[in-house]
């Protein structure tokens, strides 16, 4: 079986896109072992920001279509999970869009806001900022 490491920068783009949906998945350790093996950082930021912006329009794509229907029966958020998404969106409105990259609660916040019909060019800028931020941080303090 191939690993995303010996994918290289597919590899990233596929683990980013994985960790932005709902499965349970992390791309940072896929990150750190490519930036160790001497792949370009550059390279890994916009192939981990593509890959993980993609992920999160899969999220909105899906919950626009099939509602908070998806979030608990196909996709098994918790409840909880999905009514701390709704506190954040409902408290900070479309700017939580921005804390889309924060474990536990951004994949759902993404799905809120395609439930909530937020607007897509601004779901999509937000999301872009704070998922290639989130990633160009880990890679200048891990190189």
């Amino acid at each position: 079986m191939i690993s995303f490491v010996t994918l290289g920068y597919v590899g990233m783009f596929l683990a980013a896109f994985l960790a932005a949906t709902i499965l349970p998945f992390s791309s940072e350790i896929v990150l750190v072992t490519l930036l160790s093996n001497g792949l370009t950082p550059f390279l890994l930021l916009t192939s981990a920001s593509i890959g993980n912006v993609l992920g999160a329009l899969l999220n909105y794509l899906l919950g626009f279509r099939y509602g908070k229907h998806l979030a608990s029966k196909w996709l098994r958020i918790s409840d909880t999970s999905f009514s701390k998404a709704e506190h954040y969106f409902a408290r900070w409105g479309k700017w939580s869009l921005l804390l889309c990259w924060v474990p536990v609660i951004g994949d759902p916040i993404t799905l809120v806001a395609s439930v909530l019909r937020s607007n897509f060019w601004f779901f999509l800028l937000c999301v872009a900022v704070g998922k290639t931020a989130r990633y160009a941080a880990l890679v200048y303090f891990l190189s």
